[in-house]
């Protein structure tokens, strides 16, 4: 299993957009082929820090998802609404153990 957690940082004066934005990038997400979750949080602490937890069955599936339409419309849309340029991690998922 492939995972990624990517850190996003938003303007105060865009939460509402990129809550609306990224829920249209999870709802393509979570069809994807190899997805196993796609979980969007937001700071319970500063309501402008948000992490995705993005998981795949596999490296290349994760990759895929990158050129999907969904994702590249989300990336150049919310690109302006960073306070500070977004970070991810990846990671081999270990358990539970995927298909």
């Amino acid at each position: 299993m492939q995972v990624s957690i990517v850190y996003v940082h938003i303007k105060p004066e865009r939460v509402s957009d990129f809550i609306e934005a990224t829920r249209r990038n999870h709802e393509g997400s979570v069809r994807e082929p190899g997805n196993l979750r796609f979980d969007v949080l937001q700071s319970a602490s500063d309501p402008t820090r948000f992490m995705l937890y993005e998981a795949y069955v596999s490296a290349e599936q994760a990759a895929a998802h990158k050129q999907t339409a969904h994702y590249l419309q989300w990336r150049e849309t919310v690109a302006d609404w960073m306070a500070s340029p977004r970070h991810a991690m990846a990671y081999d998922g270990l358990f539970p153990r995927g298909p």
